[in-house]
């Protein structure tokens, strides 16, 4: 399983590199609004203007092992920081079949929302019903940094963007 896990992180994350700002909690906010990610996008000021189309494309974007190197940075709050890991596992063979489905989607608070989700490897569920944080930056969803550092810690792994703040891995569910 740690072999697995490993690929499935490394590919995970030069993927989506899952931002929220290392120090933050993702998990001690209760959801106000629950949206399914088969609904309409919710886009008002009261949720920070959710749009759970865009967060679900964005996560999967962002795990996909296709996706480039550049694109995930851009998909990562505080992408920039992460660069190095993102480069370093962008062309891991393992990362290359790596894929997310997005289960969830609600919102948290204004620009922030609580994202439900499953890795795959080569289309096999490796990390089951995680949990994660959606950021609004500016105008664009992004995964948050806390997010990404979770799934790197559960790797072994803690760059230097993720050194500040008490990181824990994802709860299942």
């Amino acid at each position: 399983m740690h072999r697995t896990l490993r690929g499935v992180l490394g590919v995970s994350f030069a993927v989506v590199f899952v931002a929220t700002a290392c120090g933050k909690s993702t998990s001690s906010e209760p959801a106000t609004t629950a949206a399914s990610t088969t609904s309409r996008p919710e886009a008002n000021s009261s949720t920070g203007g959710l749009d759970v189309t865009q967060i679900t494309a964005n996560w999967k974007t962002f795990f996909a092992g296709s996706t480039g190197a550049e694109q995930k940075i851009a998909l990562l709050q505080d992408g920039r920081s992460f660069a190095d890991t993102i480069h370093a596992q962008a062309n891991s063979v393992m990362a290359k079949g790596t894929t997310a489905q997005v289960l969830n989607v609600s919102a948290l608070a204004p620009g922030r929302a609580r994202v439900q989700y499953t890795i795959l490897l080569n289309g096999t569920p490796a990390l089951k019903n995680q949990i994660g944080l959606a950021v609004l930056d500016g105008s664009v969803w992004k995964v948050a940094d806390s997010s990404f550092c979770a799934l790197l810690a559960l790797e072994g792994t803690k760059p230097a963007a993720c050194a500040s703040g008490d990181i824990t891995p994802s709860p299942t569910t």
